[in-house]
């Protein structure tokens, strides 16, 4: 038994499975798929043609997949918004004879020659725009139709300007510059298309409309509801692509000067080929410039290879049709499992032992006897407020706590009858602390430590932390920011219970037994954040210690309570204060006697204590059956302990039958009473203490504030 609970916690422990889940959920390895394409295309053509990949082959292959590098972004836009073009060639081979027929038979200046030839593809594109965007057209017919209609202006306007356009040597250095000049031996395509394409990153990641092309090519009725302008983005992606497009055959133009009947001819499937390389959905909502990039060069290599090898014309196109063909198969394929697949590796329980938990039944005795002393519990605000998972009172006795509709509540002293909303916040407010000015901070869930300055006003303090460049998981935002407390010099310590999942994901974080969690410091002087202490099993409350130089914490899922020290000889250090208790610790707090209260959220169970070492087990339950019933600590048994300095438990209070307070995950000592939280709850407890100072006042001992 020993020997296989051993080989199953070294399994579970070092093998990395739980990082798969983590790097396929990535949206990079989406791209590293088609990278990973064309390092092997690269390598291989390299292989077999001499000087393939020498500086001249490659600005020849920059300049070329610059030209269509901008075609591909603006095929990418619309594809990614849920259509498809298929007259980019059309409006290439249209925008290449415009911009030589101004320049070689018109005589028009260079920059009137440019600004013409974009408002010409601009054109050609926000005709597929109104027809697909606005009319509501099918796009694959719509843009067919265009295709030959485009196809069919341009062979007879070439028919009939094509000699005088051959006949033209026009010697215009700018023009010259725009289609063979380089910068430090760079191409001006190339540097132009990596500006547009910094930029196209930027609109696609960063900016609000770029978001909306997203969402509307993820799900266009919700994209609707939500007040996106649907059609009117729909249309701008059109006209975008055609404004590209434009741009992409003024370079091949000034690069080549022709028109001959051949341009654009199939340049719909290159790009096409290249965008489905590329890794980007044809189903739409999803894509990104740096897939298109990877795309072209993956298209290009392959296309100048078989050309170097002397490969006909034929045999290009037929390559690049198969290899549409089996990227659009691999892209439907990937699409439907990908999310099957991480679903089945993301989540990754790991070995959790607890040595046996002590007694509490009543009659056995023990410092966790079970008893019935919270029976006479007073219930405020019942029915008036929902998962006021912390409370905290104010130096006025005015009494604070959250609510599950984003709300912080004040409930009025002396008899705390009314109630009132002191600030909206918008998310789960969770833990709460005042600093010696007034102000509350929140710790909130999903949203970060908030400030509530005493008129209501509501300030984020901090969202971020310092991201730890060993994790797959980029862990700088905070995601589940738990608990706080705040030291004499204005550092604030809170706890992040974890860095995988959101909010209502918690109970997975739970049922992985990780250490997910972690200890992050906030510097009120100087607005800086950054990770105290990482690998924590669900950290949760937090109380800086008597001693001014260390902070309580509770680690929830490991249930026990640890001492860090920030400051004084111990510097650095962590060591266990409680160990093994009978529950799953979670706020901890100061007692009006030195000591320090604590609640329990939840009861150990031998059948969750057994399943902890069973990461097989977990994992099948967090498949196949429902969160509402997954094997869950007992948290209908309310407790609350009272312990020291050394760990030692002085005082236990039990709510048997989980009538007046059934959850508590929090508890604030006041004038003699104790007031309670529960997330769970839908009322604030509270409890007059036997043996309490009635002139305590959590506010005024912290800070030094008179009554």
């Amino acid at each position: 038994m020993l020997m296989r609970d051993t080989i199953t916690s070294l399994r579970y422990r070092y093998w990395p499975d739980h990082l798969l889940g983590e790097i396929l959920s990535k949206r990079w390895t989406e791209t590293a798929i088609p990278v990973i394409l064309l390092l092997i295309v690269g390598f291989a053509f390299s292989r077999s043609i001499d000087n393939f990949l020498s500086p001249a082959s490659l600005a020849d292959t920059a300049r070329q997949a610059g030209e269509i590098g901008f075609i591909a972004l603006g095929l990418a836009l619309v594809v990614i918004v849920g259509g498809i073009d298929l007259s980019v060639g059309s409006i290439f081979a249209l925008t290449d004879f415009c911009a030589l027929y101004l320049l070689d038979v018109a005589g028009w200046p260079v920059p009137a020659v440019v600004i013409a030839t974009l408002l010409c593809g601009a054109m050609l594109g926000a005709i597929n725009g109104i027809l697909v965007g606005y009319l509501r057209l099918r796009a694959f017919i719509t843009t067919l139709i265009t295709l030959i209609i485009y196809r069919s202006a341009y062979d007879l306007l070439i028919q009939r300007y094509s000699n005088a356009i051959a006949s033209a040597f026009p010697d215009i250095p700018s023009w010259d510059f725009i289609g063979a000049g380089s910068v430090l031996g760079i191409p001006t395509v190339a540097l132009a298309y990596i500006v547009i394409a910094i930029f196209g990153h930027i609109f696609m990641t960063r900016l609000r409309p770029g978001w909306h092309i997203t969402a509307i090519g993820g799900s266009r009725r919700s994209a609707y509801n939500s007040g996106i302008p649907v059609r009117r983005t729909i249309a701008l992606c059109y006209v975008a692509s055609g404004a590209l497009t434009s741009v992409g055959a003024l370079f091949f133009a000034s690069r080549l000067g022709t028109v001959g009947g051949d341009i654009g001819v199939g340049l719909e499937v290159i790009v096409l080929t290249a965008t489905v390389l590329g890794g980007i959905t044809l189903g739409g909502g999803k894509g990104s410039v740096a897939k298109s990039a990877v795309g072209v060069l993956i298209v290009l290599l392959i296309t100048n290879g078989l050309t170097t090898m002397n490969a006909r014309g034929g045999v290009n196109r037929m390559a690049l049709a198969g290899i549409l063909l089996v990227a659009a198969m691999v892209d439907i394929r990937w699409q439907k499992n990908r999310t099957r697949i991480i679903s089945k590796v993301y989540v990754a329980p790991t070995y959790h032992e607890l040595p046996p938990p002590p007694p509490t039944e009543i009659g056995q005795g023990g410092p966790f006897e079970q008893n019935d002393k919270l029976r006479d519990v007073e219930a405020i605000g019942l029915g008036r407020i929902e998962a006021p998972e912390d409370v905290i009172l104010d130096r006025h006795d005015n009494l604070y706590a959250g609510s599950r509709h984003g709300d912080i509540m004040r409930f009025l002293a002396p008899d705390y009858q009314k109630m009132e909303v002191f600030a909206h916040i918008g998310g789960q407010p969770l833990g709460m602390a005042f600093d010696r000015e007034d102000n509350l901070y929140v710790c909130i869930g999903g949203m970060g430590l908030y400030r509530i300055k005493p008129d209501g006003t509501v300030e984020k303090a901090t969202d971020e932390t310092n991201r730890s460049m060993r994790s797959v998981n980029d862990d700088s935002r905070l995601r589940l920011a738990d608990d706080l407390d705040i030291t004499d010099d204005g550092l604030i310590f809170f706890s992040e219970a974890t860095v995988r999942y959101e909010m209502d994901e918690w109970p997975i974080d739970g049922l992985e037994a990780r250490g997910n969690g972690r200890i992050i410091s906030y510097d009120t002087k100087t607005g800086t954040t950054r990770t105290e202490l990482r690998g924590l099993k669900f950290p949760n409350g937090i109380c800086v210690a008597s001693d001014g130089q260390s902070i309580l914490f509770a680690e929830t899922f490991g249930c026990s309570i640890k001492r860090y020290w920030f400051a004084g000889p111990k510097k650095g250090a962590v060591e266990v204060v409680m160990d093994n208790l009978p529950g799953y610790p979670d706020n901890i707090n100061l007692a009006s006697d030195g000591n320090y209260w604590l609640a329990l959220v939840g009861m150990r169970s031998p059948a969750l204590d057994l399943a902890w070492k069973m990461p097989g087990f977990r994992r099948r339950m967090a498949k196949r059956v429902p969160v509402d019933e997954w094997l869950f600590p007992n948290i209908n048994t309310g407790c609350v302990v009272k312990f020291n300095e050394q760990g030692k438990i002085v005082e236990s209070l039990w709510d048997l039958h989980g009538e007046n307070h059934p959850m508590i995950t929090s508890m604030r000592e006041h004038r003699g009473y104790l007031y309670l939280g529960g997330i769970l709850n839908n009322r604030i407890g509270r409890y007059k203490l036997d043996k309490a100072d009635p002139n305590f006042v959590q506010y005024d001992k912290r800070w030094g504030k008179a009554s």
